[in-house]
C-alpha cells in the first residue's frame, strides 16, 4: 500500500487505508470496492463495520494492517469477500459460509418470501397446523434456517448430498438454536423423504448449464462449488428430477418453490404447466425484474 501522491511519513490511518484500497479493488474489477474494503478492514480489526466510521483517524497496529493486506491480496485475485470473512448475511441473519457451499444471495430470499406468504395463508385457515417443509440442496442452510426462524409452527428438513455442505448447514442450525425444529439430512435430492409428507418443497438447486458456467465471472467460477452450480447440458436436469420426485413427496395442495436461471424460466414453466400433477404454476420475478422462481401446487390425488 504505497502512493506517489503522499509522503512516506503520512500514517496509514483507517480512512487512508479505505481510500487506497477502494481504488485498488476498483481497478481489479470489484463491483463494490468500498464495501469490500470496509468489510475486510472491519474483519481484520475485529470490529463491526459501522465502528470504522468513528475511527477514521486511528492507525491500526501492524498485525491488523498485515492481515488486511493479505485479505486485500486475495480479494484482488477474485476470492469472494464472504469466503474471506467466513460469513454472509441472508434475510437479516448472519450465516457461516465456506468454499464448500454457495454464498447466499439476495435473489434466493424470494424462495423464503414465497414460502412464508403461502404458509401464512394456510395457518390463517388452520391455526393449529404444523407445517412440514423440505429445503433441498440446502448448502449453508440459509433457506431452512430463515424459514424456521420466521415460522415457529413448522419443522424443516434440510437436505444436501455434500457432506461438507451438511457440516456448514448444521453449524448454522445450531448457531440459531433450531435443533428442535430443523434436521439436516444427507440425501440425493428427495430420495430420503417419505411419500405424501411435505407441505412445501423448497430449493435453490444447481440450475446452470456447462456453457453458462464457462461464462460466469471469475469470482464465482473459480471459487464457488461447481457441484452446487451446474445442473448439466441444459441447466434443467436437477429441476426436472425434483419436479418428478416432488409429485410423490408433497401432500395434496402442497407447494413446490424453486429458484432457477432466467435463461431457462420459460422452458421450466412450460414443463410444469404441461404436467397433470400440478396446478397454479407461475414464475416469480426478482427485484431486478428477472424471472427467478417457479412456483407450482400439487393437485389433489384421485383414487
Amino acid at each position: 500500500m504505497t502512493s506517489t501522491s503522499t509522503t512516506q511519513s503520512e500514517p496509514w490511518t483507517i480512512l487512508r487505508l479505505l481510500q487506497w484500497t477502494t481504488e485498488h479493488l476498483k481497478k481489479c474489477g470489484s463491483s463494490s470496492p468500498r464495501l469490500d474494503a470496509e468489510v475486510l478492514l472491519a474483519h481484520a480489526r475485529g470490529c463491526n463495520r459501522i465502528e470504522l466510521y468513528t475511527a477514521f483517524a486511528e492507525e491500526p497496529e501492524e498485525p491488523v494492517k498485515a492481515k488486511f493486506r493479505e485479505l486485500i491480496k486475495r480479494r484482488a485475485a477474485g476470492e469472494p469477500v464472504a469466503y474471506l470473512v467466513g460469513m454472509k448475511e441472508f434475510y437479516s441473519i448472519s450465516f457461516q459460509v465456506s468454499k464448500d457451499c454457495l454464498i447466499p444471495r439476495s435473489e434466493t430470499e424470494h424462495v423464503v418470501i414465497e414460502c412464508l406468504d403461502r404458509a401464512k395463508k394456510i395457518r390463517s385457515e388452520q391455526p393449529e397446523k404444523w407445517l412440514n417443509i423440505v429445503d433441498v440442496c440446502t448448502g449453508s442452510g440459509c433457506i431452512a434456517v430463515s424459514v424456521a426462524k420466521h415460522l415457529p409452527q413448522c419443522k424443516v428438513t434440510a437436505i444436501d448430498v455434500s457432506p461438507e455442505a451438511i457440516a456448514v448447514a448444521n453449524s448454522n442450525m445450531k448457531l440459531n438454536q433450531l435443533e428442535d425444529r430443523v434436521s439436516v439430512v444427507a440425501s440425493d435430492l428427495l430420495s430420503a423423504m417419505e411419500d405424501n409428507s411435505a407441505d412445501f418443497v423448497l430449493s435453490n438447486p444447481p440450475y446452470i448449464s456447462q456453457d453458462e458456467f464457462d461464462k460466469l465471472e471469475k469470482t464465482v467460477r473459480d471459487y464457488e462449488p461447481k457441484l452446487a452450480l451446474v445442473s448439466g447440458p441444459t441447466g434443467m436436469e436437477i429441476i426436472e428430477r425434483l419436479a418428478v420426485q416432488a409429485t410423490s413427496k408433497l401432500v395434496d395442495e402442497g407447494w413446490f418453490i424453486c429458484e432457477l436461471s432466467p435463461m431457462i424460466a420459460d422452458a421450466v414453466l412450460t414443463r410444469f404447466s404441461a404436467d397433470p400433477h400440478w396446478k397454479n404454476t407461475s414464475l416469480v420475478k426478482d427485484l431486478a425484474g428477472l424471472k427467478r422462481l417457479v412456483v407450482a401446487q400439487r393437485k389433489p390425488r384421485t383414487n
